[in-house]
């Protein structure tokens, strides 16, 4: 299941580029402190999927370590990226496939 994690990350990251959508600057310390969930009362989705959300799984994966195994960012994403309208559709494929593979779902 690595192996489909990583590839799924890669795409992740990918389309937020793609969609313009990828930050050549990280947010402040404090931004990234945040104790709540998505860290949505300091930064946007997308900053938060780029700078906690793909780091912090590709460590997992790097040490080895084990994967979360259940997971839901489809739910916020979709209310995140809603603005954005049907462009965003492929964004929202690759985080509907990362939450049902981690989630054991096919």
């Amino acid at each position: 299941m690595s192996d489909v994690v990583k590839t799924l990350l890669i795409e992740l990251e990918n389309e937020l580029k793609q969609q313009q959508l990828w930050s050549a600057v990280a947010p402040q310390p404090a931004a990234m402190a945040s104790t709540v969930p998505f860290c949505y009362d300091t930064m946007a989705l997308e900053q938060w999927l780029q700078f906690i959300f793909l780091p912090r799984m590709q460590a997992l994966l790097d040490a080895k370590s084990a994967l979360p195994n259940k997971i839901s960012v489809l739910p916020v994403a979709i209310e995140a990226f809603k603005a954005h309208g049907v462009r965003v559709a492929p964004l929202l494929s690759i985080i509907a496939r990362i939450d049902s593979t981690l989630s054991g779902a096919k």
